[in-house]
């Protein structure tokens, strides 16, 4: 591998944990297996009074979720994570447990990447990353706990495993390694790249790239492992035997068709929105229409471009649609479009055209990876909740002064963006969620937090009288005598302000990003004599602290 293909690789290690650093709060859909890595972390796994032990300590026994999830994505993360968190201290614990899963799956689009070198020449896996490494939805997703993040993984791998090799011998069983990671995929993290794994064996069959007699075998054994190690350890963890959680999300979504509920899309949505938006660069889909209609890239783009296409087409039937659901695609996709750059490129003194082709090429790739930093500082903008407890501990005294932990109420919205079991309890404490009150001086948590919703008990005197600070919304306060410490803003929209037009003025205490972003838009209306284009940051979430707690 030559100096300029490791450069490259570094590249596309380097940028998802950039994404990492710049942007290190999370969502709700991210929460199952974040909370659940933390439980693992802290508490283990009892071996006696199981029930009694896990439902006393573990979040997903409060906070179950529309339907079980697998646990075993948490296990692996837990278990791999648990040395470095040693090493760095639990504070650190949560990005070091989204990093070891980033880790891996950039550890698989580099299999990929060596794959596309062998398959397809150094200069299809050089284009490859240039075009992966300026989108922004994959590199950003890598490292978030989303089940969808495990099975991306693995799909990818199963990408790389179905490029041609030299050897049939070697190709064949590298095709039955396929079918076993996609089982995998399906059986245990998301049932819907079942779509994935049946494209891809019906595309090996219909090309005579594999037979029934590889598949069936291939494809039920690693069925019966893969339930093997599901069923087991997530009915230990759920508590409910026997329990396959695949099955019940299955069931739920495509079934009953209770994935509906959270939105419903048009069936071409994802062609005429997502995968534009996941591309960036605009001339993706233009070189993956030349791979496929080019003689001399069309057999190599169709062995990618089929299954992957035929995935999203066969998705779009269900009708809740989300960006994520088709992360799996992109990376084949883009590979076709590497296919057919680096056949112009390597062309461009034949042709004006070529020559004009790829400087537009080279040109795109500053403008795209422009527009996906921009996305990621926009994004990194929408977790108000993540920066309202991350604040609220540096606002809390030094506990040296405290003679016991204290106590606040989180609301939903600051719940859902950003606030996480280790924001709770950044010491990593056994005791301190559970009971704080009966733990030792040294082990009782600095801070307790309260996750109640139903507005009966919030509504409650006595409830906020226990309470020593609170992260409210806005719009809601809660009862007695309260004073805000400060204020943190999320992302509004992008505001186009002109010279002498006001904005609407903004709480003084705003702190974090918030603060930050007036202050550049300060600093640059002051520059540009009144013009500003940026994001709109709009008070989100209240810091407060009850004052006969004083």
């Amino acid at each position: 591998m030559q100096l300029a293909d490791l450069q490259l690789s570094a590249v596309l290690i380097i940028t998802p944990l950039l994404h990492l650093l710049f942007a290190p709060h999370t969502k709700v859909e991210e929460s199952f297996n974040l909370q659940a890595a933390h439980d693992i972390l802290v508490y283990g796994t009892p071996t006696h009074d199981v029930a009694a032990r896990l439902a006393s300590v573990y979040d997903h026994f409060t906070f179950p979720g529309a339907v079980p999830r697998s646990f075993i994505g948490a296990v692996v993360l837990s278990g791999l994570s648990q040395p470095l968190i040693w090493l760095s201290g639990f504070q650190h614990a949560q990005t070091i447990v989204r990093g070891t899963l980033g880790a891996f799956n950039i550890g698989c689009l580099l299999v990929l990447r060596q794959s596309l070198a062998s398959a397809f020449g150094q200069g299809a896996a050089r284009w490859w990353i240039l075009l992966q490494v300026t989108q922004f939805h994959v590199l950003y997703y890598l490292t978030r706990t989303l089940p969808n993040m495990y099975s991306f993984g693995l799909t990818t791998l199963a990408f790389a495993l179905i490029l041609p090799r030299s050897s049939p011998a070697v190709f064949l069983r590298r095709r039955k390694q396929a079918i076993f990671f996609l089982t995998l995929s399906a059986t245990i993290f998301r049932a819907e790249t079942a779509i994935l794994l049946v494209t891809i064996t019906l595309h090996l069959l219909l090309t005579s790239q594999l037979t029934l007699r590889d598949v069936i075998p291939t494809f039920t054994l690693s069925f019966l492992f893969a339930l093997a190690i599901s069923v087991p350890i997530d009915s230990y963890f759920w508590q409910q035997w026997p329990l396959w959680p695949e099955l019940a999300g299955f069931y739920f979504n495509a079934v009953k068709g209770s994935s509906s509920d959270w939105g419903v899309s048009s069936w071409h949505w994802y062609f005429t929105s997502a995968l534009p938006r996941l591309f960036i660069n605009p001339l993706i889909p233009l070189l993956i229409i030349f791979a496929l209609y080019n003689t001399g890239t069309r057999r190599q783009a169709l062995s990618l471009f089929v299954p992957s296409m035929a995935f999203v087409v066969v998705y779009s039937l269900q009708p809740h649609k989300e960006t994520r659901f088709i992360l799996y695609a992109v990376p084949p996709l883009t590979a076709v479009a590497a296919l057919g750059a680096d056949y112009i490129a390597t062309r461009a003194s034949r042709t004006t055209a070529n020559r004009l082709v790829t400087y537009a090429l080279y040109a795109s790739l500053p403008l795209s990876l422009a527009m996906s930093s921009a996305m990621l500082a926009l994004s990194a903008l929408n977790y108000p909740g993540g920066e309202a407890i991350t604040h609220l501990h540096s606002l809390l005294p030094p506990s040296s002064t405290l003679d016991g932990p204290m106590y606040a109420h989180a609301d939903v919205l600051t719940c859902m963006t950003g606030l996480t079991l280790f924001h709770q309890n950044p010491h990593g404490l056994p005791l301190a969620l559970a009971n704080p009150d009966s733990a030792s001086p040294d082990e009782r948590a600095l801070l307790v937090v309260d996750k109640t919703e139903r507005d009966a008990t919030l509504g409650y005197p006595r409830f906020w009288e226990r309470l020593d600070y609170a992260l409210e919304e806005r719009s809601a306060m809660p009862m007695g005598d309260w004073e805000i410490l400060g204020v943190i803003s999320g992302y509004d929209g992008i505001e186009i302000l002109k010279p002498g037009q006001e904005i609407k003025q903004q709480p003084s205490d705003v702190l974090g990003s918030g603060r930050t972003i007036a202050e550049v838009r300060d600093r640059t209306r002051a520059l540009t004599g009144g013009w500003w284009v940026g994001p709109r940051m709009t008070p989100k979430i209240n810091i407060m602290r009850r004052r006969d707690n004083v």
